[in-house]
Parts: structure tokens; C-alpha cells; sequence
């Protein structure tokens, strides 16, 4: 990437309004920053037809078995590696149905690692150990031109997975790599470059629809409560207890009975409820429909 290339970037620019930024008053940077911010929704929403593709190809791949892996460097990466952390707990979900890779590895979610991100062959060496024909590949990049994503898409289409990317450039090349591309020009920040800000602010809440529509769509939630949340911790297992409650009627001593009969699984105590079956049985309803309590609910 050439200094022109950089200077040429919407996230790269100057922002007017901040010019003299080290004048401001503590109120005055954070009225700015909130104003910035404040734009950062109408943009997502302009994509809202492109993240609409990525959704419906997640949960094809996911119903088919295959996998979904996010590709990113620096705030980027560790944005994907944040979102796909907290699917297992949410969603109940394995904990390598969601992945984030990032460049320079997990050292690199607490620590700079110098050039990391610099490296074409590095992104496909990463595709090549973990993703398999059957996955999707999305690339995470502010800039639209990061070698290390680029490299990962690279390799991706070679190997013939789906792929999407995610940038804050319009016309990025890793818009032109990948078969579904979602771009948003959030523009320059209030801190020159510091895509940490509205850029990385725009990318989770995308990462946040996509994981979550996904997941809904693959009946890990019913009606709007965690069905799937696993029971890890004394709030979760309040939770649980509180959503079994609300689906089934019954009194909290009841809901925590069942809930310790079907090991903290919300889903488990439900249906064990509302169909009068053991915990066994509850169990093999679900699997019977690949675990979508959605579908053994209404079957």
C-alpha cells in the first residue's frame, strides 16, 4: 500500500470537526465523539441488504455442517474473535462453529505484533489450517486492504468456500475478492486513523446481526429469550430458570427442579414440561431435529 493509497481512504482522512481536537474541553471531545457515533447506525443500515446475503449463506453453510470463520488484523481481528467467543455461551452453540482467526495469532488480541497483518501468505496459511470446502470465510478489514485479509481471501476462493468481507472503504479491494462484500463508509474519525472508533464501532454491531440473525434462524432462540444459553455461571442459571418459567408457567421451584433435572439446558426442561417426557426423551426430540428447539417445539 502506497502513502497515496492511504491518503486516498475515507478512514484515513482528516476530520473538519476535529481539527483541533487537543483545545477541546473533556465535554466537548466526548459531545463530538458521540455525534460521530450517532451517524455510525444509518450507515449499517444502508448495508442492511448485503448483510441480508451473508445471513442466508451462514445459516446454509451451518444447516449443511460447514463452519463460519472471521479473518482480521488488529481491532478488526479481535472484534471477530470477540463475536465468535460469545456464541457458545449465548447460543449454546460448539465452541468451533464460530471462529476468529487473527493475524499474528492470539498473542495479538493483547499485544501489537509488529507486521502481522503485513503478510498475504500468512492469511492463507491460516485458511489452509483451519477452514475446510465446506466453511464461509469472512474477512474483516477497516481499511478494505489489509494484506493479511486479503491473503485469507485469497485462499478461500481457491479452495472454494463462500466468502464475504467487511470494510469501511467503498470501492476496498477486499470488496472485489470476496462474493459478498458489505461496505461501510463511515468516514474519517475523530482521532486521524484510529479505526478503533466509528469504523470498528460499525463492523461489531454488522458482526452482532450476522451472528445473532444466524442463530435465530437456526432456532437457537425462541421468541426473543436465550433458549440456548448454557447455565455456567449463578446469573445464567437464573436466567435459565427464569426463561423456563416464562415459556412453561410453572413456579420458580418447579423451573429449578426441572432445570437441575436437565442439567441447566432450558430447552431440555421445556420440552420435558410441555410434552410430559424425561429428560432422555426431551434430549432426543431435540436431536431428531438437529438440535432446533424452534422445530422440536412446533413438530
Amino acid at each position: 500500500m502506497t502513502l497515496t493509497d492511504v491518503n486516498e481512504m475515507k478512514t484515513e482522512m482528516r476530520n473538519a470537526k476535529s481539527e483541533n481536537l487537543h483545545q477541546f474541553s473533556t465535554l466537548e471531545i466526548i459531545e463530538l465523539m458521540n455525534e460521530e457515533d450517532g451517524s455510525v447506525a444509518g450507515i449499517v443500515k444502508t448495508a442492511l441488504p448485503e448483510i441480508e446475503k451473508v445471513v442466508d449463506q451462514v445459516v446454509a453453510v451451518m444447516k449443511k455442517g460447514g463452519k463460519l470463520f472471521y479473518f482480521g488484523a488488529g481491532t478488526s481481528g479481535r472484534l471477530g474473535v470477540l463475536d465468535a467467543s460469545e456464541c457458545p455461551p449465548t447460543f449454546g452453540v460448539a465452541a468451533d462453529l464460530v471462529n476468529g482467526v487473527i493475524a499474528g495469532g492470539d498473542r495479538a488480541l493483547r499485544y501489537p505484533i509488529e507486521g502481522a497483518e503485513d503478510s498475504r501468505e500468512t492469511g492463507a496459511e491460516d485458511v489452509r489450517k483451519h477452514v475446510s470446502g465446506h466453511d464461509l470465510v469472512i474477512g474483516i478489514a477497516s481499511s478494505g486492504r489489509t494484506p493479511y485479509v486479503l491473503g485469507a481471501i485469497e485462499e478461500a476462493n481457491k479452495i472454494g468456500v463462500v466468502t464475504a468481507g467487511i470494510s469501511c472503504n467503498t470501492g476496498a479491494p477486499l470488496s472485489k475478492l470476496v462474493t459478498y462484500p458489505i461496505e461501510l463508509p463511515v468516514g474519517p474519525e475523530v482521532v486521524t486513523g484510529s479505526t478503533r472508533l466509528k469504523a470498528g464501532t460499525a463492523q461489531k454491531m454488522v458482526l452482532n446481526m450476522i451472528t445473532t440473525a444466524s442463530m435465530i434462524k437456526l432456532g437457537k432462540v425462541y421468541r426473543n429469550l436465550m433458549v440456548n444459553v448454557q447455565a455456567s455461571n449463578e446469573k445464567l442459571r437464573k436466567r435459565t430458570v427464569s426463561i423456563i418459567q416464562e415459556l412453561t408457567r410453572v413456579s420458580e421451584e418447579e423451573a429449578a427442579r426441572y432445570s437441575e433435572q436437565a442439567e441447566g439446558d432450558a430447552r431440555v426442561a421445556v420440552l420435558m414440561i410441555l410434552r410430559r417426557v424425561d429428560a432422555d426423551r426431551a434430549r432426543r426430540l431435540l436431536e431428531e431435529k438437529d438440535g432446533n428447539f424452534v422445530a422440536a417445539m412446533e413438530g
